[in-house]
């Protein structure tokens, strides 16, 4: 597995924002390829989804966390999917806060993590997607290790 937390993500957290604070109302895209070397870097390879709580259609559009608690923070309620823009075989995620900064940027707030079918960051049931289908994260929990 590669999370990679922004450099901007790192000072937040240092300065008592946590990842609900700094990502709830934010987008995750999932690109093609390889993961760049951080997530300060800018992106490679493809955009072929942005995720969020409306498929991208709604006033209130970014994605929502619940309560954290053992050091757990899930996914809301309501579906984060998106409709795939782009076909291609996905590679890693990219999380943006409400501000979707992209490109390289030293005090964006985002984390990047890797794509697969098992053993992922981020779990798919096929990395292969396909234009026009819609992807749909079900399931997701952010845990802050213990040490």
């Amino acid at each position: 597995m590669a999370i990679r937390l922004s450099t901007g993500t790192r000072t937040g957290m240092a300065n008592s924002a946590g990842l609900k604070e700094q990502f709830e109302g934010g987008f995750i895209g999932v690109y093609s390829g390889g993961q760049p070397v951080n997530a300060d870097a800018a992106e490679t390879g493809v955009l072929l989804v942005t995720v969020s709580t409306t498929s991208g259609t709604g006033a209130a559009d970014g994605i929502g966390f619940g309560t954290a608690a053992a050091g757990q923070l899930p996914k809301s309620a309501p579906v984060w999917s998106g409709v795939v823009g782009v076909a291609g075989v996905a590679g890693y995620f990219r999380m943006w806060d409400a501000n979707k900064t992209t490109g390289s940027n030293g005090t964006a707030l985002r984390i990047d993590g890797n794509v697969g079918v098992s053993g992922s960051d981020m779990v798919l049931s096929n990395t292969t997607l396909v234009a026009g289908a819609t992807l749909t994260i079900d399931q997701g929990t952010f845990e802050e290790p213990a040490s």
